[in-house]
């Protein structure tokens, strides 16, 4: 059985990048649009990543590791950060909140690849 990923971002092309790339790979892909939309997809079904850009209306990433976390069912899920922010500051911010990984944008599809292949 192959592994379920969420993607979480406002940009629906970054969405499309992200999920062919994960698809391509085998893996099974849930898309939302920001935090909220993402808070209410996780209906209980087993997500064994979520990959977040953190600059989103409504609900931003950090916003959303805080909320899942505070799930029983999703909060050892791994969450990893895909984002242009690069700032330190804004990575331990990410990292507080739970987040277990962070990438950068612009990225390379095998570079997410691998990084989601060590957290799923």
């Amino acid at each position: 059985m192959s592994k379920t990923i969420m993607v979480v971002d406002d940009s629906s092309s970054i969405r499309q990048v992200i999920s062919i790339a994960l698809k391509g790979a085998g893996y099974e892909v849930i898309e939302a649009c920001d935090g909220k939309d993402a808070l209410s997809k996780l209906t209980g079904q087993k997500i064994h990543l979520i990959v977040s850009d953190v600059n989103m209306p409504n609900l931003d990433g950090i916003g959303l590791v805080k909320e899942v976390k505070q799930h029983p069912q999703y909060k050892f899920t791994p969450i990893m950060m895909l984002t242009t922010e690069s700032g330190e500051a804004k990575k331990q911010e990410g990292k507080s909140a739970g987040a277990k990984g962070w990438l950068v944008k612009p990225f390379q599809p095998n570079a997410l690849l691998s990084a989601v292949a060590k957290l799923a």
